[in-house]
């Protein structure tokens, strides 16, 4: 055993408390000169677990940087890792960087990982029940992941994370809702009777209503993506921003499932073909972007939201509907005309069965009893039941 005091650490009892004491020597940012620092444990193996993690933690970079692991580097470093690994995209890596930022200025954010306690990490996610469900479930998941991170590396002995709960947000889950047949009539009609110089983005909201497309999926298409003899477009690529915000295109869409090969409906086959010969004549658009401003590279996606809303404002008087609810039109639609789910996923782009369930599960409910009374007509012409008993289960109902 080391000696007590020396640099590389030591255990030793204390009699008079009846406690095992680890030691070990730090650097004193404020002093500039080593200083000892003791923690004592119930018991021999607990004092040597956490020698070892400190001295495991001296042989890290960031201790070395920082004198210690600070909660936010061990954050940053495992959000690098991901991102170099092309785990997240350049938006979620800038997403993520601006809450690492901001968690750095709380209390918590400022101490070093083996410090943190679970009820710290609990007081602080409780501050941030104003946030949305999705947002809390984010930050949560980031703690998670670090002190996971922090127990694999041997910075710390326990994961403070076991007795945490997640909090529940204070608002409303956002209900994105679909326009009503009636609506989408109306703002369909809208949109046909003008022209592009009085409706530049008309184009892109026909093809989300009508094809299901993500506002950034539509814009990110190209005159390559358009096979004009099948009538089908190839959604491959997405619109994004980069860690700055700045509008980038994606090498992918936002899942990888995506990527999908859409038939273009008859109809908007005039208003394709118009966007089309658009790109071909446009200066300055080697891509052949069907959708591009002159005096930027790439449409944002919040300059296209911000027009629809001034139209359904201003025209209907709707307000809370946004590109995205297009999209989800469209969704709808296919159930209401009684499509499978497994097609509606796959023409959705959604990666799991369960997503477009969940999202459509007010939609599917509402055709729920025409589902049920085609299964009972089924009964009826196999004979497997008698009109006389639906009358008998009428007249009791009644009753």
């Amino acid at each position: 055993m080391p000696a007590k005091g020396s640099g590389e650490g030591s255990i030793y009892y204390n009699k008079q408390r009846k406690r095992w004491n680890a030691q070990h020597k730090e650097y004193d940012v404020k002093t500039g000169k080593m200083k000892c620092k003791t923690k004592s444990f119930k018991t021999e193996e607990e004092a040597r677990k956490y020698l070892g993690t400190i001295m495991y933690q001296k042989e890290n970079p960031i201790y070395i940087e920082h004198n210690g692991i600070p909660l936010c580097e061990v954050m940053r470093a495992n959000l690098k890792l991901k991102y170099d690994t092309n785990q997240i995209s350049p938006t979620q890596f800038g997403r993520v960087t601006r809450t690492i930022e901001k968690l750095e200025k709380t209390p918590i954010g400022s101490k070093n990982i083996d410090e943190i306690t679970s009820d710290e990490i609990q007081e602080y996610l409780n501050t941030v029940i104003n946030l949305s469900n999705s947002s809390i479930k984010k930050i949560y998941g980031q703690f998670s992941q670090v002190f996971k991170i922090a127990m694999n590396k041997g910075y710390i002995m326990q994961n403070p994370m076991v007795n945490v709960i997640r909090p529940i947000s204070q608002k409303q889950n956002k209900v994105v809702r679909a326009l009503t047949v009636e609506e989408q009539q109306a703002f369909t009609d809208y949109l046909i009777n003008k022209d592009l110089k009085n409706c530049k983005y008309r184009n892109v909201f026909l093809i989300q209503m009508y094809m299901g497309l993500r506002v950034g999926e539509a814009l990110a298409l190209t005159t390559h993506d358009i096979d004009l003899k099948n009538k089908k477009a190839n959604v491959h690529r997405t619109l994004t921003t980069d860690e700055n915000g700045a509008v980038i295109m994606g090498n992918k869409t936002k899942t990888y499932a995506g990527t999908r090969i859409l038939p273009i409906p008859e109809f908007l086959y005039p208003y394709i073909i118009e966007q089309m010969q658009i790109a071909e004549q446009q200066k300055y658009n080697e891509e052949k972007l069907l959708f591009k401003p002159n005096n930027n590279k790439y449409t944002r996606r919040c300059n296209v939201n911000a027009e629809l809303h001034r139209i359904l404002k201003r025209e209907f008087n709707i307000t809370d509907i946004s590109t995205h609810s297009l999209r989800h039109s469209y969704g709808t639609r296919c159930i209401e005309s009684g499509m499978s789910p497994v097609v509606v996923q796959r023409l959705m782009g959604h990666t799991d069965i369960t997503i477009t369930l969940n999202t459509y599960t007010s939609v599917f409910d509402k055709f729920k009893q025409d589902e049920i009374d085609k299964v009972n007509k089924y009964y009826l012409n196999e004979n497997l039941i008698s009109n006389n008993f639906l009358d008998d289960k009428s007249n009791y109902e009644e009753r």
